[in-house]
Order: structure tokens, then sequence, then C-alpha cells
């Protein structure tokens, strides 16, 4: 009983060690007392299923422990970026992505970014609480970008070279270090500026503007170009805005009047409110800096400034009241034009008047066009002969006297008599008025009576702008190279177009053509070109599409350019052969050097990239092959009974920086060529002979020919005949053609040697191969005198054993020779000689002894068999290689 609540308090106290790691920091044991913390570095954007670490292997940890080893993540928020073994303790990332922009994104600078998880090992007699930190290492997946697509930059033209001008507007990059923003840099920078960049105690990259060359706005007032923030990740992104660089004015310049002095004649009845003169002063400054204010010297008196009304805004005097031609006949004005800031511009004015006794002709103008404070406007798309005023003269002195009248002024106008009226006069255009080419006219009705009394009709005409131009693209034909695999929305070119009209009628804007790829993007106001994918030479290696520049006008007119975009190769494609591997089948003996087979590979890659060396990794002392052609070669004839099949690897390496390559195998197997002559393994020489008893009966296998051929297939098909027969009677053995055994055809009455001359043939083609050898087979009871029939095999020796021998070696078919006569004839009475001195000797031995020796000194079928057994299977295993 004791024993059991004694237990029972025991377990209690492991698992109050169990919980207490997880509320407290204090623990039961005292080696549970020090948490440990393993710190692991991966990237962020790992795919499921990526090990992070392996916590048991870390902490070298028994996994052959009982019970085994549980492994368990304390918080369940860590799930989502890792998945925990809990057997093995291994982690993965799990299938929510790591990004390490969005897990740390709340923390300044986010320059270190990292996951912490516990992790709790059980069971309790294993416990540990372990700290785990995944260090999460940034990677180049975000492009800078600047928070506003324009970026304005004022800089006034006074600013001295190398002035400096902070952007306040610079790009962002959610990455980190060397994959954060580096650099910036101007597409054009015009010759007159440069960028720096400043960097910040928080380390932020500011750019800066440096003015390299000396301003004006009055030269031009604006530039526009487009700046590229770029990062130092690899492969590099960048970020593009437009850069608006706008020239401020200041007041540098003062007015100047376009004539010093200006002559005008008037007569004494001159009607009151008659225009007599428009001074004009210039100023190139802009705005409030232009403005110009016209007044009278404080020299002139104060009557005459009353007479001659001048207007301080248009500089036109007018004739305010009624001349009195006993005050004086000619009239100085000295008038100002006043700037901000300038000492007065002087121009002279000299009024003559001229006193007549009926008065001068009178000019009564009615205008056609529109009329306005003195002014007729114009618009510049007017035809010519365009009419714009009627001009009736009437001649007060003598209204019967014709009046001369004629127009002074330069510009495309005519003054003509209308049609049969002598007192009407015509003015319109002679051609039609470009307002690009000058805007304002000042022009002068002249009327002179015979008196040569004048007057003077003044009439300032302004040309009204009209959109008559069309946009006008600095290039027509914009010729653009781009490497492969570049990085999504990379900057191509910026387009520029101008149109010569004002307003917004010169103001353009950018649309690509119906025929661009959707992969192209071009910004409507800017004009920067970009493509928003990564292109692919071997998918497309040139792009041809439009552009168009329209302007703000009504009805709107465009222009239109043409962009050839060529995507440059990267050696991003490793040679492919077209087949997995290659066999080719060559005869042997096959001439050294001639071509075994072509090895065909491609390269998707062009020039340099796309040029592919070949090599052979193993075997190179027979093979060789063509690089230029991808033919395989051997050095020498190759044999195929010494080697019938080569397996070679092949390498193709390209010629691109790093070189890629690929291997392929290829075999060789050499087809068989009837080269060799069949090979007599038994008899095994043609002096070797068998004894064959008399009383054998007919139909019983002797002895049999066994041969072999190296060749394969139908080379090595043997067959055996007998071509040649010397001693005993004719027909009494016979040979199976495909076995080569030979058997007793009928029963054997003559004693004596016997011999056979067999051929043994292959079925090779075009020719059969063959060899012969000599079957000697000695016909008695016994063997009594073995060297009795060495010396009948000598003396047989003569032509057909010769001849047998020859025939064993020769390669080609030959003709077979037969036994000559001669010596035929000596066999027979040789062998009729021995065979009675070899009956009485028989005789004698047979009565005094057993039959003993039945079968001495003759080699057995069986054995024989059994002899080349071992053999036959040799040469059939080399044979089938």
């Amino acid at each position: 009983m004791l024993s059991h609540q004694h237990h029972i308090l025991r377990g209690k106290l492991w698992g109050l060690c169990i919980l207490l790691p997880l509320i407290s920091p204090l623990s039961c044991f005292a080696n549970f007392n020090q948490a440990k913390e393993l710190i692991y570095k991966i990237r962020e954007g790992l795919p499921r299923g990526t090990l992070i670490g392996a916590i048991g292997v870390d902490l070298h940890l028994d996994f052959n422990v009982d019970p085994p080893l549980l492994f368990n993540l304390a918080l369940k928020i860590s799930r989502q970026y890792v998945d925990l073994n809990n057997a093995t303790g291994e982690l993965y990332t799990s299938g929510n992505v790591i990004d390490r922009e969005t897990l740390c994104q709340d923390v300044q600078g986010a320059q270190h970014c990292s996951l912490t998880l516990d992790i709790i090992i059980l069971p309790q007699q294993y416990f540990q609480l372990v700290k785990v930190r995944i260090v999460v290492e940034d990677v180049n997946d975000n492009e800078p970008r600047f928070l506003s697509d324009e970026i304005k930059l004022f800089v006034p033209e006074n600013a001295p070279v190398n002035a400096r001008f902070a952007m306040e507007q610079s790009a962002v990059d959610p990455d980190v270090g060397i994959n954060g923003v580096q650099t910036y840099w101007l597409v054009d920078d015009f010759e007159v500026f440069t960028l720096d960049v400043e960097e910040s105690e928080g380390g932020e990259l500011t750019p800066i503007l440096i003015v390299t060359g000396p301003l004006d706005r009055e030269t031009r007032d604006e530039y526009e170009t487009s700046i590229i923030a770029e990062d130092g990740g690899t492969p590099t992104l960048t970020g593009t805005a437009t850069l608006r660089i706008v020239i401020t004015d200041l007041n540098d310049n003062c007015p100047q009047f376009r004539e010093k002095q200006v002559n005008i004649t008037l007569y004494e009845n001159t009607t009151k409110g008659s225009h007599l003169a428009h001074l004009h002063a210039h100023d190139p400054d802009l705005g409030a800096n232009a403005q110009v204010t016209y007044a009278y010297s404080e020299r002139v008196p104060r009557n005459i400034r009353t007479l001659f009304h001048l207007d301080k805004v248009t500089g036109v005097i007018k004739l305010a009241g009624k001349i009195d031609a006993s005050t004086g006949k000619l009239y100085k004005l000295t008038v100002l034009a006043n700037g901000p800031a300038c000492i007065p511009a002087v121009a002279m004015v000299m009024a003559r008047i001229i006193k007549v006794s009926s008065g001068p002709p009178s000019v009564i103008p009615r205008y056609i066009a529109l009329e306005k404070d003195g002014v007729v406007w114009l618009k510049e798309s007017e035809p010519p002969s365009s009419p714009i005023a009627f001009f009736t003269v009437k001649n007060a002195a003598e209204p019967r006297q014709k009046v001369e009248c004629h127009l002074e002024g330069e510009g495309p106008f005519r003054l003509t008599p209308y049609k049969l009226l002598t007192d009407e006069y015509l003015l319109e255009t002679t051609e039609a008025l470009d307002y690009e080419q000058r805007q304002e006219y000042e022009l002068t009705v002249v009327a002179r009576n015979s008196h040569s009394m004048v007057i003077k009709t003044f009439i300032r005409i302004q040309v009204a702008d009209e959109n008559d131009n069309a946009p006008v693209f600095k290039q027509a034909l914009l010729d653009l190279f781009v490497e492969e695999n570049n990085p999504p929305n990379t900057f191509l070119a910026k387009l520029h177009a101008t149109d010569e009209d004002s307003g917004s009628r010169g103001e353009v804007i950018y649309l690509l053509g119906s025929d661009a790829p959707p992969i192209f993007s071009l910004d409507r106001e800017t004009g920067v070109l970009t493509v928003s994918t990564s292109l692919d030479r071997e998918e497309k290696e040139k792009y041809r599409f439009t552009v168009r520049a329209l302007d703000r006008g009504s009805p709107r007119k465009e222009a239109v350019a043409t962009v050839i975009i060529t995507v440059v190769d990267r050696n991003d494609n490793s040679p492919r052969f077209i087949n997995k591997d290659f066999t080719f089948f060559v005869p042997e003996n096959f001439p050294g050097f001639g071509e075994i087979g072509v090895l065909s590979v491609i390269d998707a890659d062009t020039g340099k990239n796309g040029w592919v060396a070949l090599s052979i990794v193993n075997g190179s002392d027979i093979f060789i092959i063509d690089t230029g052609k991808g033919a395989l070669r051997a050095k020498m004839p190759l044999d195929r009974e010494q080697q019938g099949t080569y397996f070679l690897w092949i390498e193709a390496v390209d010629g691109g920086e790093p070189s890629l390559s690929c291997i392929t195998m290829v075999t060789v197997l050499l087809l068989d060529v009837n080269d060799n002559p069949p090979l007599v393994l038994f008899p095994q020489s043609n002096q070797s002979y068998m004894l064959v008893l008399p009383s054998t009966q007919p139909g019983t296998a002797i002895t049999e020919v066994y041969a072999v051929d190296k060749d394969t297939g139908m080379n090595a098909v043997i067959a055996y005949s007998i071509i040649r027969r010397k001693g005993g009677e004719q027909g009494s053995f016979d040979i199976d053609p495909d076995t080569g055994n030979i058997t007793l055809r009928k029963t054997l009455n003559d004693r004596g040697l016997y011999s056979l001359l067999v051929k043994v043939s292959d079925h090779g083609q075009p020719e059969p191969l063959h060899s012969t050898v000599v079957v000697n087979l000695f016909v008695n009871e016994t063997v009594s005198n073995e060297s009795y029939i060495q010396s009948l095999l000598m003396k047989e020796e003569d032509i057909e054993i010769e001849e047998a021998s020859v025939d064993r070696q020769t390669v080609g078919p030959r003709k077979d020779k037969g036994f000559p006569c001669q010596v035929m004839l000596m066999a027979l009475s040789a062998t009729c000689l021995g065979l009675l001195l070899l009956v009485v000797l028989l005789t004698t031995y047979i009565c005094c002894k057993v039959k003993t020796h039945k079968h001495s000194k003759v080699p057995r079928k069986k054995e024989v068999d059994s002899e080349f057994q071992d053999v036959d299977r040799k040469l059939m295993e080399i044979s089938n290689v």
C-alpha cells in the first residue's frame, strides 16, 4: 500500500515538472535550468518541405531511448510558417511561403528578421525546452519603386555649376542590404546635369541633381528625362520615374524696343481717336518678370500727353484731341518701356503735323475678319485671298479727284481696288499664314491726294494658332537591343516627339500601336517604354511594332514610329542531342577513319553560345569524333571477334561563358563479316587415327569431325562433307553434314587404313570459307604394332596430307585436288602386303593370349566429347559476343 502511494506521488511530481516550464522559468531538475538555443538561417521564399534544421541531431540526442523522443511546438502560431516532424525533430518550411518583408514589416529597418520558436522535447524523463531562432535572409524579390510616377525639380536659371539639388522623392525598396537601392542614374543628362547619391545617417540614399553647365530659361525652360533606381541584387532590378526639371525664371532681362524711332505724319483735320502708332518692347523673361508698361518721359509736356494718348499696357498711341496747327508742326514724344527692376528702354516718336486748307482724304475701314481693340485676328488655316477689310477713301478737298491708296508693311497681304469702284479697296491675304513662322504683322494703309495730303491708317494683324502640325518623332525608327532573361518591367527607351503648335495643341501623349504585343508598356505622358516580362530569345528574337504620338488639338493629329527590339542571346540553353542515346551498326573490318555514324546535336542559343564542340569521354584511344560534322570514326579497322560492342560517352560543350554541356551514350555494334574459316578441333591432326573393328555393324557411329567458327549467324553455321576417300572399299563411311558424325555404311571386309578427306565449310556470304581435315580409320581387330600404323600414315602423307594441311589454312574457297593414280597404286600394294603380314601376326598372337589391347591407343568418342565440351562451350560464348 505504501509502495502504491509512493508511485502515485512520484507520478504527480513528474507531471508538475512537465507543466512548470510552460508557466514558469523555473524547472524541477538542475540539468534543465538553462534552455538551449539553436540558430538556423534560411532564405525567404523557400518552397514547402525545405529542410530548415534537425533539432535532435544538432542537440546530439539519443534516438534509441525507450520510450522514444517526442518533439512539439509550444505555440500554434508558429505552425503557419514551419512544420515539425514530431519523431525526428526536423523542421521544414510549411505551405505558407515566408516573405521577409511581410514577416518583419513592423521592425524598424528590418535589417535582421527572424522567427522564434519554442520546441518542447518529451517524455518527461528527457524533457527540454529548446529555443529556436530562424534567421530569414533577404532575397532580391522586390524592385525599387518611386512613390510618384513623375518627379518635378525646380532649378533657378542662375544656378552655378556644381550646384546641388536634393530630390525629396527617392525610391523605396522593401529589400535590405545589397538588395536595396544602391544607385541612381539619368537616361539623358542633356550635358548640363549629373546625379550623385548622398547617404543619410540611417543609411537611406538620396539622389542629388548636380548642375554641370550653364542654364538659360529663355533658351530652354524645361528638361524631361527618366531617373532609374537600381538595386544591387542578382539579377539587378530597377525602378523608373519621369524627372521633369523646371528652370525657374529670374529677372535677368530688360525690355527692349523693336524700333528706337517711329515717324508719324498726320493732318490737322485728323479725326479724334485715330490710331497713330503702336510701340512694342519685348522682355524675354517670364511672368511678372516680363511685364512691360509704357509711359511718357517727364520731359513730355502734360498737354502733349493729353493730345496723344499712350496706352500703358499695349503701347498704342491714339489721337485724343483736336490738333491746333498753330501750336506747332512737330511733336517729339519720348516713350519709356519699364520692366521690374530695370532701367527703362527709350523710343522716340516724331509726330509731324501738315496743315491743309480743305482737309486730307479720309479712310474709313470696315473689317471683315474679327477685330478687337484695333487688332485683327486671322486663323492660320485661312486660305490665300482671304478678305480682311474694306477701306473707303474720300477726298475732302476735291471729291472728283482720284486718291492714290497703297499698303505699307511686310507680309503676305495686298491692297487692291475692289472691282470697278474707284473709292473702295480690299485688303486680303496673298498666301496662307503660319503661326509657327510669325505670329504678328503691322500694316499701314496710306492714302494720298493730288495735293500730297496723306493720311495713314495702322492695322495690327495677330495670327491665331490652329492644330495644323502633327507631332514629329525624334527617331522614326527606334532600333533597341535587350538581353534575354531580363527582369520584369525593364526600361527599354524613352520616346520623344515634338509638336510646333502652341498650348494644348502642342502637348503630346504616347500610345502603343495595335500591333504591339501586350508584354510592352508605354507611359502615356513620359513616353517611357518598358517590357513587363522576361524575354526569351529562343522563343522570339525580334519584336516589331508601332508607337503613336498624338497631340491634344481638335481634330487630333498623330505621328507613327516603328520600334524594333532585338533580344540579345545569353547562354541559357545547354546543348541537346536529338536522341537520348545512339546505336550504330557497322560491319567489322570497316576501314579506319570511315564514318561510323553522325551524332546530331543542337543548341537553341546563337552565335558563340550556340557553337558546340563534341568530345569522347572514354575510348578516345580507338575512336575519334569530328566536331564540325559530328561524325564518329574509328582510328583502325575493328574486329568483332576481339570485341563486338563498344560503349562510348560523348560530351557536347557550347562556347558560352560559362559553358554548358550534356552527355549521351553511343553504342557501336559490330556486325559479323565472314572473315574466319571453320577451325577443326577434332581430330587434332591429320596423323591421328582411330581403330575400327571389322565386326562393326553398319549404321554404327564411328567418330566425328568437330569444328567451330569464330563468326556468328550464318557465317558460323558449319557443314561437313567427305570430298576424297582412300583405302578400303568405296562408300564404306558416311558423314552427317550437320553434326560431323561419321557412321559405317556397310560391312568392312578389308583390313587396313581408310583415309577420309573431310571438308568443313561455313554458310557465309558472299562466299563461304572452308577448311579440310584427314580422318584416318584403321580397320582391324586390334592394334598390335603402332609403329607400323605410324609408318602407314607417314607413307600416305604425300599428296593427301599435304593437300589437307594446306586446305586447313585456306581462307577462301578453292578447288579440291584428287588422289594421283600412281600414288594410289603404290598405296594399294603396300596395304595388301601389310594386311597379309598382319593376319599372320594376329593369328599367332591371338592363340597365345587372350584378347588384349583391344582398344589400345585409340581415343573413344565419349572421351573426345567430354574433352571438347568445355572448349565447345567457350567457343560458343566467344562467337555469341
